[in-house]
């Protein structure tokens, strides 16, 4: 069979992880929730921003991006 155009989805499983944060980042984690609800008119759960802030904290890392592809050269 020919190979069709879409590439094969990759896995989107999702993964949990367990994280015990200090009193001081909830906090503040949960003032971002509600300033990030005041900015767009709509509340999220900190389960659902909080992925979200890691994905573009590490896309916007580009010494990260850099040492992540020099690596997967190799």
């Amino acid at each position: 069979m020919a190979p069709i155009r879409l590439a094969r989805l990759p896995d989107r499983t999702p993964v949990r992880i367990a994280l015990l944060l200090s009193p001081e980042l909830a906090r503040s984690l949960q003032d971002y929730a509600e300033v990030y609800a005041k900015a767009y008119g709509q509340t999220e759960p900190l389960g659902e921003l909080i992925p979200a802030m890691l994905g573009a904290f590490l896309d916007g890392d580009r010494e990260f991006a850099r040492l992540r592809k020099s690596r997967k050269a190799e």
